[in-house]
């Protein structure tokens, strides 16, 4: 069994106003030509598959029109949780419609544990029947044999009303270790499941075995978690968008929750690629585009795991390879640049060069530009916008410091909430009533909770 596991991919996210339909149509084509050549029999998408609860039609166009195409490709099964970006609702729609595709899609925690796992396999829709001769018989046996199978425990992104049950009273310290607690026991309860599955699927294999008189058959079914949360020790860069997730410390979890029955973790939501804790089973793809300009020199990937290979082949064929055990492998599979981001800050000699450099190389980047030099330039746009005007170059956003640093020092007495993060106006309230150091770290925690809670309404959910 062969899976590719990504996650975040944010379809319909602008940068600065730009947007950016040309790069996730790119990238969906190159997956789905991916999944050809690399034979994927099955695809995880761990969260964030929107950027909004409420997609444009262009964005939906992209996911619906991609998972028909791969629903008649060589991949059998498609499995999809939500993110902290999506809307539950919104995803689970057309769950029925699109479980005709063999497309798996769970939203939000369902009321029924059970149908949070599932059980993929290769062998597709073809059944044996009283009509079969004994040579279709031995066929379908043989088919059985050799089946390539899979659970996946499909696990969304746990709000906290999904894990934790409020009491009077609670410390910042209780809710932290009751999320804990929640998200651990759900994994616990799925994998418990799939276990039972596991088990039941193991002596069916054996019995068809015996039946064909077929020697070979598979010993061992992978189980395969999925999520989308923050694990500790979780790497992040500037600009990215991710978002804490839980109050407190809790936003980062730790590799324990996850079952050691479990052979691979699927991750969403931190856009770098990366192993948790050095755990290299345990891993998160990273999104598939850089999300903005810090993210521009990373080299994003998507995860290849193969349960069933010959080991003395792993060097060989791909010298990023990561044997997991005596029967599996990961491999980082390079996604191309499908549209340049750069970054450049510096005087205005330094920009200056550096733009003549992009031009005679012909670049199509999107730029971001910091200015740091001492002298006050009014008109650094226009200057740079000269420079770029016989390129195919977009300046996406001009970051003037010495103009800035000048402008707020001098009507610091008349800035307007506009010009202020939503967490500086508490900190601002909690410094105007004389609050003291030893109760912030409570209210800071109901008020970053309550946030929280308004990010995550469904806007989908009537």
């Amino acid at each position: 069994m062969k899976i590719l596991h990504t996650s975040d991919w944010h379809l319909g996210r602008s940068l600065y106003g730009r947007k950016r339909y040309e790069e996730f149509s790119a990238f969906l084509d190159w997956l789905a030509q991916t999944i050809e050549d690399e034979k994927v029999d099955a695809l995880l998408v761990a969260g964030d598959v929107f950027d909004t609860s409420t997609p444009g039609n262009r964005a939906q166009e992209l996911y619906y029109r991609f998972l028909c195409r791969v629903s008649n490709s060589c991949c059998r099964h498609v499995v999809v949780v939500a993110g902290n970006h999506d809307s539950p609702s919104f995803l689970n729609a057309p769950k029925e419609l699109l479980r005709a595709l063999n497309v798996h899609v769970i939203g939000a925690v369902t009321d029924v544990l059970e149908d949070e796992v599932f059980v993929i396999d290769d062998f597709g829709s073809e059944k044996s029947d009283s009509g079969q001769t004994s040579g279709q018989l031995e066929f379908f046996h043989s088919k059985i044999s050799d089946q390539k199978s899979a659970i996946i425990c499909a696990v969304p992104y746990l709000r906290d009303k999904d894990v934790r049950t409020v009491e009077p009273g609670e410390t910042i310290d209780d809710k932290n270790r009751k999320l804990v607690d929640g998200i651990k026991e759900h994994y616990a309860r799925l994998v418990e499941i799939a276990e039972q599955k596991r088990h039941e699927l193991l002596q069916k294999q054996a019995i068809d075995t015996q039946k064909s008189k077929i020697k070979n058959h598979q010993s061992s079914i992978p189980i395969i978690a999925m999520g989308h949360l923050f694990t500790a020790g979780g790497k992040t860069v500037e600009g990215d968008g991710v978002r804490e997730l839980y109050v407190g410390s809790l936003a980062h979890v730790g590799k324990e929750v996850f079952s050691p029955s479990i052979d691979y973790v699927a991750l969403g939501h931190l856009h770098v690629p990366q192993a948790v804790s050095g755990a290299e089973h345990i891993r998160y793809s990273g999104s598939p585009l850089p999300m903005g300009f810090g993210e521009a020199n990373q080299q994003k990937s998507v995860v290849i795991v193969d349960f069933g290979f010959e080991k003395a082949d792993v060097k060989a064929k791909n010298p990023q390879s990561s044997i997991l055990n005596q029967k599996s492998k990961i491999s980082l599979l390079p996604v191309p640049c499908f549209q340049p981001l750069v970054r450049i800050t510096g005087s205005l000699e330094d920009i200056q060069a550096r733009l003549e450099e992009l031009k005679k190389d012909e670049s199509r980047a999107w730029l971001e530009i910091e200015y740091t030099g001492r002298e006050v330039i009014g008109n650094l746009r226009e200057s740079i916008e000269e420079t770029l005007s016989d390129s195919s170059m977009e300046v996406r956003r001009i970051k003037n410091r010495m103009v800035m640093d000048r402008v707020i020092g001098s009507i610091e007495e008349e800035e307007t909430l506009d010009d202020l993060e939503t967490g500086e106006v508490f900190t601002r309230c909690l410094d105007a009533f004389d609050v003291p150091d030893e109760d912030r770290e409570e209210l800071n925690g109901a008020y970053n909770e309550v946030v929280r809670d308004l990010v995550e309404e469904d806007l989908n959910n009537f």
